[in-house]
């Protein structure tokens, strides 16, 4: 079975498997900055974490997106400094949203050496629950959401059931199809309707879409961002859970 190794102490080869890139690929984005430098451990070997892991996901997320390394340079250079693994995954989800959605297709074997660890079957159907995986006729092979993997691989860890799991998926989907419906109706009442003139137009109808791609990343970042609050607010009344975080990106406890 594969000895798996932590997110805190992982090798450049380890980081690049779990990346999904090459380790030319990591020591050019180093010597370009972009990512910072590793812990140097035992026999001067650099060891790399999980702020490594999530800033690499974040890039290629970028890259996707079209963006020139200069471009993605400027960009990683506005964020505060201290962001901790779990901000820059949320910068990453973000990002994500603004491109059409996409799968790819994975081994189960392919899968295991991504995320650094054996899979069991019941780990696989959390990811499944999770929406990070879904099961294809091959029972070897699966769609994986790239964009949700170490996320979900990171949440097989912590001790919530798979029926928990499932209903808090569900409250999600309706939640957020509900909001999407409602800003949908407030675009075409507000900004479609008064704008179309008469009947369709082409021109008009690719300015519509024009605009509403660039909505997009604005809405999902006020969504993000509205919701964080949101859940802050409900674990300090809740719990007594004050969910700030220091500089360093932890909570008073941690």
């Amino acid at each position: 079975m594969m000895e798996p190794a932590t997110d805190t102490d992982l090798t450049v080869d380890e980081l690049a498997a779990r990346a999904g890139v090459t380790v030319r690929t990591i020591r050019f984005y180093s010597t370009r900055g972009l990512l910072p430098p590793p812990e140097i451990g035992p026999r001067r070997v650099g060891r790399y974490g999980p702020d490594h892991l999530s800033r690499l996901a974040l890039i290629e997320e970028l890259q996707h997106q079209g963006l020139t390394l200069s471009a993605i340079e400027r960009y990683l250079e506005q964020l505060p400094p201290d962001l901790s693994a779990q901000d820059l995954a949320i910068h990453r989800a973000l990002v994500a949203s603004w491109i059409p959605d996409k799968a790819e297709d994975a081994t189960r074997e392919q899968l295991e050496r991504r995320v650094g660890r054996a899979l069991t079957e019941e780990d696989l159907d959390r990811l499944a629950a999770m929406s990070v995986l879904v099961r294809t006729d091959d029972p070897v092979v699966f769609r994986v959401d790239p964009g949700l993997l170490h996320l979900g691989t990171r949440l097989l860890d912590v001790p919530i059931s798979l029926e928990t799991i499932l209903t808090a998926r569900s409250v999600v989907i309706e939640h957020t199809r509900s909001a999407a419906r409602e800003l949908s109706r407030l675009f075409k009442d507000e900004v479609w309707e008064p704008n179309r003139g008469g009947g369709p137009d082409e021109d008009e109808m690719a300015r519509m879409k024009s605009l509403s791609a660039h909505m997009q990343p604005m809405v999902v970042q006020a969504l993000v961002t509205a919701f964080q609050r949101s859940m802050k607010q409900e674990l300090r009344e809740s719990f007594g859970m004050e969910g700030d975080r220091d500089q360093g990106g932890h909570t008073p406890e941690g």
